[in-house]
C-alpha cells in the first residue's frame, strides 16, 4: 500500500539527493528508509531508482510517484496547518449577531482590527433573526450575539462592553433643551423617530412612554442614526439615541441632549456566547478586542 511516509521519502531524496541525508532530515536510520523503499517496490513490482555511481537516478515509476508527492504533500501539510488552526482556534468562522441598531458603528471600529488579526476566519453579521437573538445565539445560528438586553440562560455567558444612556435629542431651541429632563407627557405632541425596530425594543416605549401611559402624536422611523439626527434638527421632530452617538454625529448639528426622566435610561451592551465557546481563540480574541475600547465616552 502507498502511504505518505513512501512519498516523503521520495521527496526528500530529491531535496537532499541521498538516501542518508533523507533519512537524518526525517530521523530514521538509513536502512530503515532504504527498507521501506525496498517493500514498496517488492509490493508492487517496480524500481524507485537505480544506483548510477554514488548518485541516485529515478525510474519512470520513481518520476511518477515524486511528481505526486510533490502534489499530494503540499496539500496534507496545508490540511494538518488548517486542523492545527482550528484546534488552536485561529481558524473558523464568526458568526455574529447584532441586536443594537446602532452599534453598527462602534462594530465597525471592532470588525477593521479584527479581520487584520484573524485572517483565517470568516466574519458574517446578522441583525434579522425569525425568533430572537438570544434564541439564535442558543439554537447555534449565530456564535456571538451583540445585545444591550441580556437574558439570563444557563448556558448563555455575557460580557459586559460599555455603559450608556439613552438620551431624547431635540432642536436646540426647543423648549425641552433648556429644562434638560422630560417626562412622558412632554412627549404626547411630538414627533418620535425612531430605528426601525419593534415596540418590545424601543425602550422609550418599555421604560418610558408605557410606564407613564403615553404616547407620542405620531411614530415614524428612519434607518440610520444620521438620518434621524438630520431630522431632529431641521425641526421635523424629536428622537431617542445613545449619548455617545449623539455626540459623535450631533456635534456639528444644532442638537441638545434631554434626560428621559430624572434617573434617565442607562443601558448596557453586552457581548454573548455560549457557555465555554468564550475559549475558542477567535471568539475570545473578539471579545478581547471589544473590551479593549470598553467606553464609548472616550471614542
Amino acid at each position: 500500500m502507498l502511504d505518505r511516509q513512501h512519498l516523503s521519502i521520495l521527496r526528500e531524496v530529491d531535496r537532499l539527493g541521498s538516501v542518508t541525508a533523507a533519512a537524518e532530515r526525517m530521523n530514521v536510520t538509513q536502512p530503515a528508509l532504504s527498507h521501506l523503499i525496498r517493500k514498496l517496490e517488492a509490493r508492487h513490482g517496480i524500481k524507485i531508482w537505480l544506483k548510477h555511481g554514488r548518485s541516485l537516478r529515478l525510474t519512470q515509476a520513481g518520476e511518477c510517484l515524486l511528481a505526486l508527492a510533490q502534489r499530494v504533500l503540499p496539500q496534507l501539510e496545508h490540511g494538518e496547518r488548517v486542523l492545527a488552526d482550528y484546534a488552536s482556534g485561529r481558524r473558523g468562522a464568526l458568526r455574529v449577531g447584532m441586536e443594537c441598531h446602532p452599534c453598527q458603528k462602534w462594530l465597525m471600529r471592532v470588525t477593521a482590527p479584527y479581520l487584520s488579526a484573524w485572517p483565517d476566519v470568516d466574519f458574517e453579521l446578522r441583525t434579522a433573526f425569525p425568533l430572537t437573538g438570544i434564541n439564535a445565539l442558543a439554537n447555534y445560528e449565530i456564535d456571538l450575539l451583540i445585545t444591550p438586553d441580556p437574558v439570563d440562560l444557563p448556558d448563555l455567558r455575557y460580557t459586559p462592553v460599555f455603559d450608556y444612556e439613552l438620551v431624547l435629542a431635540v432642536h436646540e431651541d426647543h423648549p425641552l433643551a433648556a429644562r434638560g429632563v422630560a417626562l412622558p407627557a412632554d412627549l404626547t405632541d411630538e414627533e418620535l423617530i425612531t430605528y426601525p425596530v419593534s415596540f418590545e425594543r424601543l425602550d422609550v416605549y418599555t421604560q418610558f412612554l408605557v410606564p407613564g401611559r403615553c404616547r407620542p402624536r405620531r411614530h415614524r422611523t428612519a434607518e440610520t442614526t444620521e438620518l434621524m439626527l438630520q431630522l431632529v434638527a431641521a425641526g421635523r421632530g424629536i428622537s431617542v439615541v445613545p449619548d455617545w452617538l449623539l455626540r459623535e454625529d450631533g456635534a456639528a448639528l444644532p442638537l441638545k441632549a434631554v434626560k428621559l426622566g430624572a434617573k434617565g435610561i442607562m443601558k448596557s451592551i453586552h457581548l454573548g456566547v455560549r457557555k465555554n465557546e468564550e475559549d475558542v481563540g477567535y471568539i475570545g480574541g473578539f471579545i478581547k478586542m471589544a473590551t479593549e475600547g470598553r467606553s464609548m465616552a472616550d471614542a
